[in-house]
């Protein structure tokens, strides 16, 4: 596929701004003096063989992204580079850890500064048991933390092994992360694109499994046995009916990674890999979400504050009434609520949960009198929302009491992301969002007020994308 086109070119989300390019895992990612950056890998072709190189991209604000010089690239480190994570020294140095490619072995590169416009070489993870051994572990998808004054590090694997460090120099291999894998979790996952980090009083693990896709588990650091001990495992991402079933390659939202903002928030993105058969070779992170817990202890996530910021053109509409339907032809028949003309929208609709309990209802994205377009339904009898052909889990009835029920939904052209009261959020795609725009809300059986419904139009963070496109200043060495 050519560089990516005016019509593939999203508004507000982090595209690679080249040609086909997966995988697209978001790595290394930090704020920095003022600055965030993120690096995400790139293929490419290094020597005739396929490599991969660490793109890096800068933002005042997580929205507003520009490229800089590709420096983590195989005419550097020697190899190419697979996933792993950004974390700080003890003196406050940016570094990444990784994968070499093909090197058998994890690898650490140290910046040079705070802008990360230079790096060291990388120097190779060799850990060693108490007694001097060389361990039986797997090198792979690592991560890095430091808990007081101790680094220690992870490598990916069905239970990664863990290793300790006072310099990232000299490693000791200690056991298994992980005290305990948890119900909900299927044999033969694996734990790759870890990322661990403290989220209010507990740890989080971010990661994936390959064949399932982004996951995550909240749990304690046991500092005397040095393991996690996991008591909450949940999902990010859940198979469609359309994918094969025995291959088991669910992965349409993969390879997270997270930063500590500037004012403390946990922020992730995930790369968008598989919605649909257009973009799956491209690079295209999710839209950032914040990452908090709850008095429950369950995970909250919610869009990006920021992304307020893009709002423009309000319309607000008052106690909507949905008139019930019972069939197919009916809810096509329905009124449309409205036309969403134009590419990018964010709308928030807030319901009485009283009126919604029990009730399967919803919307419908890009209709008209003969296209369904895109459905966001709830599914009580389920106890699931269904965006697209994602099936994910979601209930009204696990709403706090008094606490009303709050759909947020970002269209970025083809690109829909929908969160709901800050418990669940699903992804989708939807490629012929050009074909109708009307947006109509559904109610089966019975009718349903929504109290507020607003939508804003959102601007164009794009600026640097469109500067890269042409630029290219990412371009990686080949020879």
């Amino acid at each position: 596929m050519s560089t990516v086109t005016d019509a593939q070119a999203l508004n507000f989300h982090l595209m690679h701004p080249g040609e086909d390019s997966s995988p697209g895992d978001p790595n290394a990612a930090f704020y920095l003096d003022g600055t965030y950056h993120l690096h995400y890998i790139l293929r490419h072709e290094w020597r005739g063989e396929a490599s991969y190189s660490f793109v890096h991209v800068t933002s005042p604000d997580m929205l507003h992204w520009t490229w800089q010089t590709t420096k983590l690239q195989p005419s550097f480190t020697g190899h190419g580079m697979f996933s792993g994570t950004g974390f700080l020294s003890k003196e406050g140095k940016p570094a990444a850890i990784y994968h070499g490619q093909a090197s058998g072995r994890n690898h650490i590169a140290l910046a040079k500064d705070r802008e990360l416009s230079a790096w060291h070489k990388p120097f190779a993870v060799e850990p060693l048991t108490a007694d001097g051994q060389i361990p039986e572990m797997r090198h792979w998808d690592p991560d890095c933390f430091l808990i007081g004054d101790t680094y220690y590090a992870i490598s990916g694997g069905h239970n990664p092994p863990l290793l300790r460090s006072d310099d990232l120099r000299n490693w000791t291999y200690i056991g298994d992360f992980l005290s305990q894998d948890l119900p909900g979790t299927a044999i033969g996952e694996d734990i790759s694109c870890p990322n661990f980090f403290p989220l209010g009083d507990k740890w989080m693990l971010l990661c994936i499994s390959h064949p399932y896709g982004c996951r995550y588990y909240l749990g304690d650091w046991d500092a005397q046995n040095e393991q996690f001990v996991p008591e909450r495992h949940e999902r990010m991402n859940w198979r469609r009916p359309e994918q094969s079933l025995y291959a088991a390659l669910d992965r349409d939202y993969f390879a997270p990674e997270s930063l500590l903002a500037a004012d403390s928030r946990r922020v992730m993105w995930a790369w968008l890999r598989s919605m649909h058969a257009d973009i799956a070779e491209r690079t295209i992170q999710s839209l950032p979400r914040e990452l908090s817990l709850a008095p429950d202890g369950g995970l909250r996530m919610k869009p990006l504050s920021e992304l307020a910021s893009l709002r423009f053109d309000p319309i607000v509409i008052n106690d909507v009434l949905v008139a019930p339907t019972d069939t197919e032809e009916a809810a096509l028949g329905a009124d449309p609520l409205l036309q969403l003309d134009g590419d990018s929208f964010e709308i928030q609709i807030t319901v009485d949960p009283a009126q919604i309990q029990r009730k399967r209802f919803g919307l419908q994205l890009f209709c008209d009198d003969n296209r369904p377009g895109l459905p966001i339904v709830f599914l009580p009898e389920y106890g699931r929302l269904r965006v697209g052909s994602t099936e994910a889990p979601f209930s009204v009835s696990e709403l706090d009491e008094g606490e009303d029920f709050v759909l947020r939904i970002y269209i970025d052209k083809y690109l829909v992301e929908v969160f709901v009261n800050d418990r669940q959020a699903v992804a989708s795609a939807y490629m012929d969002y050009r074909s109708a725009s009307y947006l109509r809300p559904y109610s089966f059986h019975e009718s349903t007020t929504l109290r507020r419904v607003e939508i804003w139009r959102l601007r164009a963070t794009n600026q640097g994308f469109l500067e890269a496109r042409d630029s290219r200043i990412w371009e990686v060495d080949r020879e």
